[in-house]
C-alpha cells in the first residue's frame, strides 16, 4: 500500500505542478489551474496513507520516490532521456528513501 500511495502521491504532486508551470512558462489557459489545484490536493491527501509514525519521516522517504517519478516524467513526458547520472542518481535516492521507511526502529 505504502508504495502505491507514494507513486500515486508522485504522479499527483507532479502533474500539479505542471499545469502551474503550462500556465506560467508555456502559457497555456489559467484553466489548467483547476485540475492543477484538484491534482495537489490530491498529492497530499495519498501522503497521509503511508503507514508511519510521523509524517516527516513518510515525507521523507517519499522525496526518493518524487526523484525518480520526475525523471520518467521528464522521459515519458517531456520527451527528455535521462542520463547516466540522473539514473545513478535516482537508484541512490529510492536506496535513502528505504532506508529512511523500513529501517528497523528502536522504541
Amino acid at each position: 500500500m505504502t508504495l502505491l500511495a507514494y507513486a500515486g502521491a508522485a504522479i499527483a504532486e507532479i502533474a500539479g505542478c505542471f499545469s502551474f508551470w503550462a500556465w506560467l512558462r508555456l502559457e497555456r489557459s489559467p484553466w489548467w489551474l483547476v485540475p492543477g489545484g484538484v491534482s495537489l490536493g490530491l498529492f497530499a491527501y495519498l501522503l497521509t496513507l503511508v503507514e508511519t509514525d510521523a509524517a516527516g519521516r513518510a515525507y521523507a522517504a517519499y522525496g526518493g520516490v518524487y526523484i525518480v517519478a520526475s525523471l520518467l516524467w521528464l522521459w515519458a513526458i517531456e520527451g527528455v532521456r535521462p542520463d547516466r547520472w540522473d539514473v545513478v542518481g535516482g537508484c541512490i535516492c529510492l536506496l535513502g528513501a528505504a532506508i529512511i521507511l523500513f529501517g528497523p526502529r528502536t522504541a
